[in-house]
C-alpha cells in the first residue's frame, strides 16, 4: 500500500468551479430550519460563552460584537464580501452578515470563472504538465520545476486571487438565518488575527484547479492541492460554531488518476496551524471529506489549544482530527464511520507529535466493516487519555483497542493537562447521535 502523507502542501494554491444548489447538494435540504430557545438574541452580536472551550480564556471572544453601526454589513456577492472585509480603518470591529450562498469563482460582475479562465495566458495546461512530470520522464527524486511549474504556479496565483479572502482582527462573519447562508468556492484565511466568530455558514467544494505533483511525497507520491475551506494561520481567540463544511457537490470520486494516483482537489476543511492558539469548534457538521482537520503544520509547531465540541463528523477519510504539539480537548463529538458518496473511513482521531489530547464523552457509531482498534491513529508520541467514549453505545477504551492492535506505535492513554473551561459537557455520550442530528450544522442556529 501507499506510504500516508501528513504533510502540508508545499505551496498555496486555489480554487474551485461554480455549482448550485448549495443547501440540496449537501444533503441539508430536509432539514427544518430550527430556532433555539438561546437564538432570540440578535445572532450577529453574539459572543462565545464563558468558559466555553479554548476560545474563552482570557478575555474570550467578542469577535465584531463592538462594531459601530457603519462597520456592520450585509453582502450576498463576492464583491461585497471583499469589501466589507477590508473596510477601514484597519482594526476596526466589524459584522459581516451572509445572506444567500457567496460563490467565489466570479469575476467583479459577478460572471462565473472556471478553470480555463484562471490559466488563460500562463502557457499552463494540464496535458503539457502532465507530459512534463511523468515520472518515467521527470524521475521520482525531486519535485517539479521549470517552464511548466512556474505556469502552474501562475494560473494557481490567479485562482487565489479570487477565492482567498482574508478576515482581519475582531470580525464577526455569520450566515444570516433562513437564507440558506455560505460560501461556494472560497476559502476563509485567518492569519495572524486575533479574536474572530464564523457561525451559521455551509462551506461547500473548495477545490483546487492547480494540484502539483510531488513524486517525493510518500511511498509513490501524490497531487497536493491548496485551499482550506476554513484556514487558521496564526490565529488567536477563534470561535467557529454551526457551520457545515462538505465537498459536494464534487465528490472525490469524481477525481482522475494521474501518474497512478488520485488528482486530488480538495485539501483541508478546517485547519488550524502555524502556532494558532485559543480554539474552539462547536456543533459543526463535517461530512463527505477526506482531510478534514490538521492541527499543527509540523512537529515543530506551537501552542495549539484547541477545543472540539458537540461537531458531528460523518463520511470522513481522516483527519478528524490530526494533532501535533498541542493541548486537544474532544467532549460531546459524533463521529459515524460508514461509507459515504464515496468516502471510506480510515481512522478518526490522530494524535502525534506529542500532541496531549483528552477525550471525553464522546460517541462512534462503527460500522460493520469498521474496529474500535481503528479509529485512532497517532506515531507512538501521541496521547490520547479517554473517559466515558461509547462506541454503538458502549464505553470503550479506545486507546487500549489502538495499541492491541498497534503494538510498535503505542498512544499514551495519560494526558499532561486537566480541562477546565468546559462549558456545556454533557456527562454521557448515549444521546449524542441522534441529538447532534438535530443541533449540528449551518442553518439551525
Amino acid at each position: 500500500m501507499p506510504t500516508p502523507s501528513h504533510r502540508r502542501s508545499r505551496a498555496r494554491r486555489r480554487v474551485t468551479l461554480a455549482t448550485a444548489g448549495l443547501l440540496t447538494a449537501v444533503g441539508l435540504g430536509t432539514v427544518p430550519f430550527v430556532t433555539r430557545a438561546d437564538a432570540a438574541t440578535d445572532l450577529a452580536h453574539a459572543t462565545l460563552a464563558a468558559g466555553d472551550g479554548w476560545a474563552a480564556d482570557g478575555p474570550g471572544t467578542t469577535g465584531g460584537h463592538a462594531a459601530d453601526a457603519a462597520h456592520v454589513f450585509t453582502v450576498s456577492t463576492r464583491a461585497e464580501l471583499v469589501r466589507a472585509l477590508s473596510a477601514g480603518p484597519a482594526g476596526a470591529p466589524r459584522i459581516i452578515q451572509v445572506k444567500g450562498v457567496i460563490d467565489a469563482n466570479t469575476d467583479d460582475a459577478g460572471r462565473a470563472l472556471d478553470c480555463d479562465a484562471y490559466a488563460k495566458g500562463t502557457g499552463y495546461t494540464l496535458s503539457a504538465y502532465l507530459k512534463a512530470y511523468d515520472p518515467a520522464v521527470w524521475g521520482r527524486s525531486k519535485v517539479p520545476s521549470g517552464k511548466l511549474e512556474s505556469a502552474r504556479a501562475a494560473a494557481q496565483a490567479a485562482q487565489a486571487e479570487r477565492i482567498v479572502f482574508d478576515v482581519p482582527s475582531r470580525t464577526t462573519l455569520v450566515g444570516v438565518p433562513g437564507t440558506g447562508a455560505g460560501i461556494r468556492g472560497g476559502s476563509l484565511q485567518v492569519r495572524k488575527a486575533d479574536n474572530v466568530i464564523i457561525r451559521n455558514l455551509t462551506f461547500a467544494d473548495t477545490r483546487d484547479c492547480f494540484p502539483q505533483w510531488d513524486p517525493t511525497d510518500g511511498s509513490t507520491g501524490n497531487w497536493n492541492s491548496q485551499y482550506d475551506a476554513v484556514s487558521l494561520r496564526g490565529a488567536t481567540h477563534v470561535w467557529a460554531d454551526h457551520n457545515t463544511f462538505t465537498d459536494s457537490p464534487h465528490f472525490d470520486t469524481a477525481n482522475p488518476r494521474h501518474f497512478g494516483r488520485e488528482y486530488q482537489v480538495h485539501d483541508g476543511a478546517l485547519d488550524i496551524t502555524n502556532a494558532s492558539d485559543l480554539v474552539t469548534v462547536s456543533y459543526n457538521r463535517f461530512t463527505d471529506h477526506d482531510k478534514t482537520m490538521l492541527i499543527g503544520s509540523s512537529d515543530s509547531d506551537t501552542k495549539l489549544r484547541v477545543t472540539l465540541h458537540h461537531n458531528q463528523f460523518q463520511g470522513i477519510v481522516q483527519r478528524a482530527p490530526l494533532a501535533r504539539v498541542g493541548r486537544i480537548h474532544l467532549y460531546n463529538n459524533h463521529f459515524a464511520t460508514a461509507p459515504r458518496n464515496g468516502y471510506v473511513h480510515s481512522y478518526s482521531v490522530n494524535s502525534r507529535a506529542g500532541a496531549q489530547i483528552v477525550a471525553r464523552a464522546n460517541h462512534w457509531t462503527l460500522s460493520p466493516d469498521r474496529k474500535a482498534g481503528q479509529l485512532l491513529s497517532g506515531d507512538g508520541t501521541g496521547a490520547f487519555a479517554g473517559e466515558g467514549n461509547m462506541v454503538n453505545g458502549a464505553v470503550t477504551d479506545l486507546v487500549a483497542a489502538y495499541n492491541a492492535a498497534n503494538p510498535k506505535k503505542k498512544i499514551t492513554p495519560e494526558a499532561n493537562w486537566k480541562p477546565v473551561l468546559t462549558t456545556g459537557l454533557e456527562a454521557s455520550a448515549a444521546d449524542l447521535p441522534a441529538s447532534l442530528a438535530r443541533r449540528a450544522g449551518a442553518g439551525v442556529l
